[in-house]
């Protein structure tokens, strides 16, 4: 949802505020959290649970006081609050608790540690595909520091001690949004004393403009400061994003420092700017805004609010929109304030950017339909018209917010994200765009451009070499600040970059010293671990990968990679190594080779054992499997990721069997037996696996059931065993059996029948030790046959048997 404040997307309510906290009561605490009043509802909670509680009311109340501190952008106390609710033993697991944990945690800049909650998010959460991102780039944070050396960031004496961001190439200069004055009016949503709404200035010569240090930012500095009280406001940081479940707001406003109560800033003389225009700015909220190519139109972000009407939603929230109006006469006069056609009282418009060809607009929205809190949209324009708006799709849209959209001169996309892989709190990214769509893969700018606080509101020339910036790391969230960026030197080629780590299997202690041997294509690089068992390579993202690693004291391990279709920049690859173990009656230990061969020094016939891994569901490949090829006369294994066309491959030796199972999150599989090979083996052999997710539907091969009978059947009971087996390896895994009849008998009778099939499987699956909660039965009798043996119709007994069966749907995986 869009928040006026962080979002420019400014978000006003009906609701009146306390003006004094005196809550001594859960009671007071509640309404105070009701009407958002988030500082206020922070400090009667805490008050409320220094009395008597009961533990019910306590976990419930320190999940709203955890939430608080998180809308005040008080990572710090947020941190401390969700760290005792997910440490109690009695909580119950919300999955957003540890969602907001992980965040708290990457705010405050404990990267390991947020990856460890995003691990425990991910199994409550498994349809949330922030989590692998962000723990894939918390295990190695540095690759987003690669290009630190290159860009000068300075703080600007534009700034002062209220809210300053987002500014916009307007002429020579640019308009910027700011809460430099005072204002009068409602009260925010956010706030429960009086604060400043956002109005629009303008700067009118960029030249004018001088670095100064602030205290906070690195470096030292010479100039005097001094210490003002933060207001009691929540909202004094006027553009930090909301969580996508606020059913309020879009974006969000909350202080993000407010925990240190004091803060610094430097008494440098302040670059004197202009209101924009007294036509535009009203008493409520104005900005971002964005210009025609000739300047001559406007498109800016405001409250519901035009000619003197102000209007809310059915739950009484004042949402953002956008408005347009001319400069007829090139004077600055500014007239005709419209609203753009795909507004809405029930949510929010903001964030517009024009294209330089005027063709396009991108802006943010909350709007039905999208995939989190605010999405980017772009529409075409064309002369002061608006087409229908279009959602920029899951590539760069995510279960959290995306928004401050802007368009270089070449047409790329640069916008600010809380839900794609960051640093914390907002990070700039950047994508080339082809015809209003994802060209390539998003990319995350890294340090110093972002940093653990909220980056935003970028703006730029085509080739990044100078912009403007919006950024709170000045105080860790006091206010914002406009920065100017400078980029010295050329970036570092483009690298989807692999950090391999090798560790022994049993211990999971890194191993020093190890050698990998990396080949592609023909190519082969050596490698040798450091102190942390870890190296990097880059790799080309178009190609397949095989690492074979070995120390001293260990099995081989082989492991394929392939780079193809990478959404993210960076990643690991693990490569366990066994210890070896010492083979009884003999002073030798057992090795093997990467080939797989049980004893090098025996001969062996290779054979090469290649599949492909598909999608039960569609048949389609699925990429990023881990397949592992166990050999059952030592235990040692080989293991290999899948591409995009799902395939793997392996060399095995005859004389053993081999175990091949299939791996990814999310997915489960069966595992096939290899059995071994005899003296003349042949060149190939072939086995597929399919994997299957939640509600799937799976046929067990060969359960069938005599005529009438539900009785399970000794060659049922062997494929059962399969199921048993499947059961344990998935042990969170729930399954609903489903059982047909064929279509002879009576409608009713054939009901009856395949209830008490599906119950018998039931039963036979309880005994083994499945426990019940994780089985249901359906019976579907002669309504869902598979031929077209139907009543009336000549069939074999055979074909019959077809139809009298037994299947299992997915219920559910984690």
């Amino acid at each position: 949802m869009i928040n006026c404040k962080k979002i420019g997307l400014v978000i006003l309510t009906v609701f009146l505020f306390v003006s004094k906290v005196s809550a001594q009561t859960l009671k007071d605490a509640e309404a105070e959290f009701e009407k958002m009043s988030y500082l206020n509802a922070a400090e009667m909670y805490e008050h409320a649970l220094k009395g008597k509680v009961s533990e019910a009311d306590k976990q419930a109340a320190k999940l709203k006081l955890a939430y608080a501190y998180r809308q005040i952008k008080d990572s710090q106390n947020a941190e401390r609050v969700y760290k005792e609710i997910v440490d109690n033993p009695s909580f119950s697991g919300d999955s957003k608790a540890y969602l907001y944990y992980a965040q708290a945690l990457a705010t405050n800049g404990k990267y390991k540690e947020s990856q460890e909650v995003y691990e425990k998010y991910a199994k409550l959460a498994a349809t949330d595909k922030r989590s692998s991102s962000f723990q894939k780039l918390y295990k190695n944070i540095e690759t987003l520091n690669k290009n630190r050396a290159c860009y000068k960031v300075e703080y600007l004496n534009l700034n002062t001690d209220k809210a300053d961001f987002s500014p916009t190439y307007y002429k020579n200069g640019f308009v910027f949004n700011s809460g430099r004055t005072e204002s009068v009016g409602l009260k925010r949503v956010y706030s429960w004393d009086n604060s400043n709404f956002l109005d629009l200035y303008y700067l009118s010569d960029i030249s004018k403009l001088t670095a100064s240090q602030p205290s906070g930012v690195g470096g030292s500095t010479a100039n005097k400061e001094r210490k003002f009280k933060a207001p009691a406001v929540v909202g004094d940081d006027e553009y930090t994003p909301s969580t996508p479940n606020d059913s309020r707001t879009i974006g969000s406003y909350g202080s993000t420092g407010m925990y240190k109560g004091y803060a610094t800033y430097n008494e440098t003389p302040v670059t004197q700017s202009e209101v924009f225009s007294k036509t535009l700015n009203t008493k409520y909220h104005e900005g971002p805004v964005t210009f025609s190519s000739d300047g001559r139109k406007i498109v800016f972000t405001r409250n519901n609010y035009n000619s003197g009407s102000f209007k809310t939603s059915a739950d009484r929230v004042n949402k953002l929109k956008l408005y347009t109006a001319e400069d007829k006469k090139g004077d600055g006069q500014w007239s005709t304030v419209k609203e753009v056609p795909f507004n809405n009282n029930e949510y929010s418009t903001g964030h517009p950017s024009l294209t330089k060809d005027d063709k396009l607009m991108y802006f943010v929205s909350d709007m039905p339909g999208g995939f989190g809190g605010t999405d980017v949209y772009v529409v075409e324009y064309n002369n002061g018209n608006f087409g229908t708006p279009v959602n920029l799709g899951p590539e760069i849209n995510t279960e959290g917010n995306e928004m401050f959209p802007f368009v270089d001169e070449k047409g790329n996309l640069y916008f600010a994200s809380d839900g794609h892989a960051g640093l914390g709190g907002l990070d700039i990214f950047f994508v080339e765009l082809q015809d209003g769509k994802a060209k390539g893969k998003i990319k995350n700018l890294g340090a110093p451009i972002n940093t653990s606080q909220d980056d935003f509101g970028l703006i730029t020339d085509g080739e990044r070499r100078q912009g403007y910036l919006s950024s709170n790391r000045k105080r860790g969230g006091a206010d914002d600040d406009i920065y100017r960026f400078t980029r010295e030197c050329d970036e570092k080629p483009e690298c989807r970059e692999l950090q391999v780590i090798v560790f022994d299997a049993e211990s999971k202690l890194p191993l020093d010293n190890a050698d990998v041997e990396v080949s592609t294509e023909g190519k082969t690089e050596m490698k040798k671990t450091d102190s942390n068992g870890t190296f990097k390579i880059c790799l080309d993202e178009d190609k397949s990968y095989l690492l074979k690693a070995s120390r001293e004291g260990y099995l081989p391990n082989t492991v394929g990679y392939s780079a193809k279709d990478a959404k993210i920049e960076q990643s690991t690859l693990d490569i366990p190594l066994q210890p070896v173990k010492e083979v009884e009656g003999d002073s030798l230990s057992a090795r093997i080779n990467p080939s797989g061969n049980p004893n090098p020094a025996l001969p062996c016939k290779v054979t090469t054992l290649r599949g492909r891994v598909t999608s039960n569901k569609d048949k389609q490949p699925i990429a990023g499997v881990l397949v592992t090829l166990r050999n059952e006369c030592d235990g040692t294994i080989q293991q290999v990721v899948t591409g995009a066309d799902g395939r793997y491959q392996f060399d095995i030796c005859q004389g053993c069997d081999y175990n091949l199972e299939a791996a990814k999150e999310n997915f489960g599989s069966k595992s096939n037996k290899i059995k071994k090979v005899g003296d003349n083996p042949p060149k190939y052999i072939n086995s597929n696996l399919s994997m299957f997710e939640e509600g799937d539907v799976i046929t067990i091969d060969n359960i069938y059931y005599d005529y009438g009978r539900y009785n399970i059947r000794p060659d049922a009971a062997r494929e059962l065993e399969k199921l048993v087996s499947l059961m344990k390896r998935y042990p969170k895994m729930r399954i609903d059996l489903r059982s047909h009849t064929d279509s002879r008998s009576s409608t009713e009778f054939n009901q009856k029948l395949s209830e008490n099939r599906s119950k018998s499987v039931v039963s036979y699956l309880r005994k083994r030790g499945i426990a019940s909660t994780r089985l249901e039965s359906s019976g579907f009798g002669e309504t869902q046959l598979l031929n077209e043996c139907a009543d009336g119709v000549e069939c074999t007994e055979e074909q019959h048997q077809t139809n009298r069966r037994t299947e299992f749907k997915v219920i559910q995986m984690q």
